[in-house]
């Protein structure tokens, strides 16, 4: 079903799905049934009250307000509001959690990602140096696919740590 509400178009889902649902360009989702599989939605996605979804959710602004299993990267904000029964690890910029929610999992809130280039050109230092860090556990890194990322607030205080 799509409705307009104040000119906003919105995807709502009243139904038992199990696979990838996909999403590429913004749309504003929401999920009112049962979902099992992967989630990822290009703009707002919404998981209601009386949803249930056993799910890896990738998104831009998450809001949960139903049973959610499984793990969620928002490029934003996941919100939890007081309905939300949360067990999942949560990769978020910016995370709220409303007095009520349920939250059992993990929680990492992260700025600006940078690759192992653009971390060698913003400290004007070799690669190798870099990694020597972080294989001697001084600097943390990430690994997405076959690429080492870095949180740039991380980094900027391990600078000013380290001077």
């Amino acid at each position: 079903m799509v409705r307009r509400r104040d000119e906003e178009r919105i995807l709502e889902v009243n139904a038992t799905m199990k696979g990838d649902l996909v999403f590429s360009d913004p749309v504003n989702l929401k999920i009112n049934g049962k979902f099992e599989g992967t989630l990822k939605a290009a703009g707002n996605l919404i998981i209601g009250e009386k949803a249930t979804v056993f799910a890896d959710i990738e998104g831009e602004n998450i809001i949960i307000s139903g049973l959610v299993k499984g793990k969620i990267k928002s490029i934003s904000l996941v919100t939890l509001t007081s309905q939300a029964i949360v067990y999942a690890d949560i990769e978020a910029p910016k995370i709220s959690i409303q007095e009520g929610a349920v939250f059992n999992g993990s929680c990492r809130m992260y700025t600006e990602k940078i690759t192992l280039g653009e971390l060698a050109e913003y400290l004007s230092v070799e690669k190798e140096k870099i990694l020597e860090w972080v294989n001697k556990g001084k600097l943390l890194a990430q690994k997405e696919g076959d690429t080492l990322v870095f949180d740039k607030k991380e980094v900027e205080a391990w600078v000013a740590f380290n001077r």
